[in-house]
């Protein structure tokens, strides 16, 4: 706050003289009603389609990453529980689910949890409220998931809407490892496993059959592998890929499964499930450089409206990257700027400020390495312009 509380551009806007104390506002924060939390999720769906239009952002098809993240809390916070949470076992925590478009990085949906896992009703509802929230012009929709949203209320979730295939990893039952046992196995050739196989199977509850596919690693192949390798540095890409989908560890095989609706290879579907990885980063990225992880209140619902608020700041980096792109047409190719670097570049440097006439300006010294950059960024926001219920778009080609 000492850093911002007297920024003449900042308090020019907002018609001050300086910031009240941080305490000030959480005690505006308390005050809010329970709706802001959805009010704030509309405004930002107005945001995205706004920005899509201005950035020539033109996407057909879109990824939708889900993933929960567990957040410790030490305090009195409502709703905090005692469950699962690996790197502090036994403490209070929540955990919050979280959607985000593989594409553009953007969050698209999500909501504070208590600390207990989802259930599978509220998988549905809120897989069913991400694909709503999409921009319009989205024509086909592909979701992965991890093992924690593997049931059959995640599938339904997908299966409403038309545009949607999925790959969910499946979780380890002794029926499924039993029809593993069973598959027809296949050399793999095309992914780092030693076998794959391909099958339909219908789990306990589930009201059909879906495709399965799985690799198959030899233990006893590996570790012999291992210990010849011991000096060697090991592959940490490997180890990071391999740690997106759960093992089944079942002698002598080790065992990696997926349920899907994709007619692709198998060697794509988990190439395209292991892509998934980078939601994980995004999550910590807002919890570190937007203050997801910080609940400044007693108080559960106004913990979810301050959710709300951290990932619409996460959004608005997203959205000015949009504007700050290449000129490059193909999504696949568009980088991404952690929100600390943006802010190392564009916020936190050596300027001069001027106030003359009412007016108030920034003068950056000569040897700002990325003032072209900046006035670029600058020169397209300034180009946004409204034609009638639209806006015109200020980047060419489109994003694809």
């Amino acid at each position: 706050m000492r850093f911002i509380a007297r920024d003449p551009l900042l308090t020019g806007i907002l018609g001050v003289e300086k910031l009240p104390p941080q305490s000030t506002l959480w005690r505006f924060l308390d005050g809010l009603y329970v709706h802001v939390a959805g009010q704030i999720l509309k405004i930002q769906q107005v945001f995205r389609q706004r920005v899509w239009e201005a950035a020539n952002v033109k996407l057909t098809t879109v990824t939708l990453d889900t993933d929960t993240t567990v957040q410790t809390v030490y305090g009195k916070q409502m709703g905090a529980r005692k469950s699962y949470n690996p790197k502090n076992k036994g403490k209070l925590s929540y955990q919050p689910i979280l959607t985000f478009i593989a594409e553009t990085r953007e969050y698209i949906y999500g909501d504070l949890h208590n600390g207990h896992r989802p259930s599978g009703q509220e998988i549905k509802a809120h897989l069913r409220k991400a694909i709503a929230s999409l921009p319009a012009g989205v024509k086909q929709i592909f979701g992965r998931d991890d093992s924690g949203f593997y049931c059959q209320e995640a599938i339904e979730g997908y299966e409403e809407d038309p545009r949607c295939q999925f790959v969910i990893c499946a979780q380890k039952t002794d029926r499924l490892v039993e029809q593993l046992q069973k598959a027809d196995w296949k050399p793999s050739r095309q992914t780092d496993a030693d076998e794959q196989c391909e099958f339909f199977y219908q789990p306990v509850g589930w009201n059909k059959a879906y495709r399965f596919v799985a690799l198959r690693y030899d233990k006893a192949a590996r570790e012999a592998q291992k210990t010849k390798k011991k000096t060697a540095k090991p592959n940490t890409d490997d180890a990071k890929a391999r740690d997106q989908y759960q093992l089944f560890d079942t002698a002598p095989y080790e065992y990696r499964v997926f349920v899907t609706n994709m007619s692709d290879p198998i060697a794509y579907v988990v190439w395209f499930y292991r892509q998934r990885a980078g939601a994980e980063n995004l999550i910590k990225e807002a919890n570190g450089d937007a203050g997801l992880a910080a609940h400044p209140s007693e108080r559960f619902d106004t913990n979810r409206i301050h959710f709300q608020l951290a990932m619409l700041a996460y959004n608005f980096n997203c959205w000015l990257l949009l504007f700050n792109r290449e000129p490059e047409a193909d999504s696949m190719k568009l980088k991404h700027t952690t929100l600390a670097l943006a802010r190392l570049r564009f916020l936190f440097i050596a300027a001069k400020l001027w106030n003359h006439a009412g007016r108030v300006g920034i003068h950056y010294s000569e040897q700002y390495q990325e003032k072209a950059l900046f006035d670029r960024l600058i020169n397209r926001l300034r180009a946004i312009k409204r034609q009638g219920p639209t806006f015109t778009a200020v980047m060419t080609p489109a994003l694809e």
